[in-house]
């Protein structure tokens, strides 16, 4: 038996079974032998044999099951040659629209495709009735429509069936073009080999969306400034002509992204309502008046100038006051987005900058983040804690906070990520710090410091019952049915458990009440009524019981359902927080000579200090603990020279009686507590009048605090702090406070409440306030030698 081609085909012809696909005549297929069979087939036939091409096997699709492997072969068709009867004018016309499809469907591919170009050279060499095969062989079909082209032995029949084929994929084509806007460049993907010479079945499994088509166009809707866009379209280009498996490619995109995600004219309008702002306020803080004031005043003047820039304010002040929780209330009363970055810590200039992209794992910096994360151009932004920032090799964050901070500058803010510059105009920056004496003097310059100070007493109570007290309720699952927290009992937790100038601590232990009372509750909820028909017990066991009475009571009693609502007391308060924290010390250790109190300045709030003198026999030496710093040594050596040069005038002597308090005798001054560090000038009145008191053994007014700095020539110079300290004293139950004459006008930041508790003595020398730190005054033999003023001739 001979075919038309010349190759002579056996009787006997041995069949490879495939369930890979259906090969049609022209064409080439990958088939997997992993059958007994097939594996048979392969070893006696293909690989005995001297040469492949003297060796001819069939190839015929198993339409059953694969996995199971049968005796019997496939039903086989049985066809027979025939010559064909159709009119050949009508088979002409058919074979050239035939033709006509598969240039049409050739021509669609790219041509840079090897096996693609050499398809279209070879078209119009092949005879026509292989056709049919070799493309119904190429285009996307089922193994179904694949048979039926095979079973058509007769050619017209052949172009019917695999004519509607080629048109259906010329179809898809348009409309995948037409849906994806394909570049030149991407139709390599359309033309993938894939088991065949090349195929077209890897098309269903593109994205419907070209990604990089969708990446521009959002960059283009970004409205971003006109140099902005010139880089990102530069960069898009670059991207376009890179190929996916170059690194830079992903670096590239993550740029690109992020420039077209940014807020560059997205912002918020202001809720420029002045009374609904001041409501809001109120509601959210109770006190903080001037910092009130501050935002009322921004909304005034955003009312008259709508392109106002953004104010950049810094609240100083010690922790737990609500400097972070007022910032926040800002952006609510705004209506502005909020966004807070936690400067503690921070060493890396490149945490505020951005790294430039040149370097891997390259990420802009916080504020870009934010902007980002934000999506408007207006928000709030609180940096926290920027009294904490670090320096390191890496740069100097604070330094590079100098642009952000500034409003003639951060119109055009470059972070080193993006390298084009972004406006941060109309972002409102509020930091947060509990000292400026940290902040570089260029960084504070840029920023309206506001001062936040401590809350007075009747300040943290009313703070309490309208913040605290529904908060931690709140959180514990109780109600106010529940749980009473009188009045008396929030001064009782402030005085005696807590000192601080904030309400974090009053907050802790108004929690820790709250969770005692929760275990009163949930135990009441828990107890089970006794069972009515339970065993009857007999006179042995009743008298079992009586003798562990007490017991079973005090399980009853801890069970028991507590009567609501539950009040605390001082005795329950006590049960719950353990005995009092802070007692009222003061007079307790003022019964000595050489003990007085100060007033010192902390970043924690103001805070009293004792000093503490003693003298024994020796040779006149000074000795200070508690460590002390530079100036604070200077101060006492500056009392103790003052003291000796007016000994006479004020009747000071040593043990011996000698008019010179350190002739044969000793003097060691302490200031408690010795692991705290201390430094400043104005525990100066102090030393003077603790040593005043130590070398003329009488006591000081156990009510008095004091604060100021001395020189040589007993003038009293101003200082800082006098709200915290006042606030500190006021909160120890001192009634005298002496200061310096020239901080009479720091007097008018006090609340009134507390300036009508206290009793004020502006000091202008060490001779008035010797007089007021001792009752009945400290005077001196004869009147102290006063300067005659000289009027200028000028």
């Amino acid at each position: 038996m001979a075919s038309s081609s010349g190759v002579q085909i056996p009787g006997r012809l041995p069949l490879l079974l495939t369930h890979d696909g259906v090969l049609l005549p022209g064409s080439t297929v990958r088939v997997s032998v992993d059958t007994g069979r097939n594996m048979q087939l392969v070893k006696s036939r293909l690989l005995k044999g001297t040469s492949l091409k003297s060796t001819i096997i069939g190839v015929i699709p198993n339409t059953r099951d694969p996995e199971q492997e049968a005796d019997e072969l496939p039903t086989l068709h049985r066809w027979v040659w025939q010559r064909s009867s159709h009119n050949q004018g009508e088979l002409g016309e058919l074979s050239q629209r035939f033709y006509q499809a598969a240039v049409q469907l050739v021509g669609m591919l790219d041509m840079s495709v090897p096996v693609v170009a050499k398809l279209r050279k070879l078209l119009d060499s092949l005879p026509r009735d292989t056709l049919p095969d070799i493309l119904a062989s190429m285009i996307r079909t089922t193994n179904k429509e694949k048979l039926q082209v095979l079973d058509a032995v007769d050619l017209e029949e052949r172009f019917k069936k695999t004519l509607p084929l080629i048109t259906r994929q010329i179809e898809g084509l348009k409309l995948l073009q037409n849906t994806r806007k394909l570049r030149p460049d991407d139709n390599k993907k359309v033309g993938t080999p894939f088991k065949t010479h090349f195929s077209l079945e890897e098309e269903g499994d593109e994205e419907d969306v070209d990604d990089t088509s969708l990446l521009e166009r959002k960059v283009k809707g970004a409205n971003m400034p006109e140099p902005a866009l010139r880089v990102c379209l530069k960069e898009l280009k670059r991207l376009k002509k890179m190929p996916q498996s170059m690194p830079e490619y992903a670096l590239t995109r993550n740029y690109l992204e992020l420039m077209a995600e940014l807020p560059w004219s997205k912002s918020t309008s202001d809720c420029l309502d002045i009374r609904a702002a001041r409501v809001l306020l109120d509601n959210d803080h109770y006190a903080m008046e001037k910092l009130k004031r501050r935002v009322l005043e921004y909304l005034a003047v955003r009312q008259l100038k709508s392109t106002l820039k953004g104010p950049i304010l810094c609240f100083v002040g010690p922790p737990g006051v609500g400097k972070t929780s007022v910032g926040r209330s800002i952006a609510r009363t705004l209506g502005r987005e909020f966004h807070r970055i936690a400067l503690g810590g921070v060493c890396d200039q490149s945490d505020i900058r951005g790294h430039r992209r040149t370097y891997v794992g390259s990420m802009p910096g916080r504020i870009i983040n934010g902007l980002k994360t934000v999506g408007v151009n207006n928000p709030v932004f609180l940096l926290d804690e920027v009294d904490k920032l670090g320096k390191s090799l890496q740069g100097d964050p604070a330094a590079a906070l100098l642009e952000v901070l500034d409003p003639e500058q951060n119109h055009s803010f470059t972070d080193h990520y993006l390298n084009v510059s972004f406006d941060l105009s109309q972002v409102l920056f509020i930091a947060t710090a509990n000292t400026t004496a940290t902040i570089p003097p260029a960084l504070l310059d840029r920023m309206e410091v506001l001062q936040v100070p401590g809350y007075t007493q009747e300040e943290k109570v009313e703070i309490a019952h309208r913040h605290l007290i529904p908060h931690q309720l709140e959180q514990h699952g109780l109600t106010p049915q529940q749980l009473q927290i009188p009045q008396h009992t929030t001064q009782e937790i402030i005085s005696r458990y807590t000192r601080e100038a904030g309400v974090r601590s009053l907050e802790r232990k108004i929690g820790a009440v709250c969770r005692a009372v929760a275990v009163k509750v949930a135990e009441g909820h828990k107890i089970s009524k006794p069972d009515p028909s339970g065993p009857q017990h007999g006179p042995e066991e009743a008298g079992d019981r009586e003798r562990t009475g007490e017991e079973a009571y005090r399980d009853t009693d801890m069970t028991a359902p507590p009567e609501m609502p539950i009040v605390i007391d001082s005795v329950a308060l006590k049960d719950i927080l353990g005995p009092p924290v802070f007692e009222m010390e003061v007079s307790e250790r003022l019964t000595l000579p050489g003990v007085a109190i100060g007033l010192a300045w902390t970043p924690l709030g103001g805070e009293i200090m004792f000093v503490e003198a003693s003298r024994m026999e020796g040779e006149g030496q000074l000795t200070l603990t508690g460590q002390l710093g530079d100036v604070m040594k200077e101060s006492a050596h500056l009392a103790i020279s003052w003291l000796r040069s007016n000994a006479k005038l004020y009747q000071l002597t040593n043990i011996a009686g000698s008019q010179d308090p350190l002739e044969g005798t000793d003097v060691h001054l302490h200031f408690p507590a010795g692991a705290v560090t201390k430094d400043g000038p104005s525990a100066g009145v102090t030393i003077v009048t603790c040593l005043a008191s130590l070398f003329s053994g009488r006591l000081v007014r156990s009510d008095v605090a004091m604060t100021g700095e001395i020189t040589l020539r007993g003038l009293v110079l101003p200082v800082g702090g006098i709200k915290d300290k006042v606030l500190a004293a006021h909160r120890a139950g001192l009634k005298r406070i002496i200061i310096p004459k020239r901080n009479e006008k720091d007097l008018e930041e006090i609340p009134i409440h507390v300036r009508a508790d206290l009793d004020f003595v502006a000091a202008s020398s060490l001779d008035e306030v010797l007089n007021a730190a001792f009752d009945g005054g400290f005077a001196a033999t004869t009147a102290p030698v006063t300067h005659p003023q000289v009027s200028s001739k000028l």
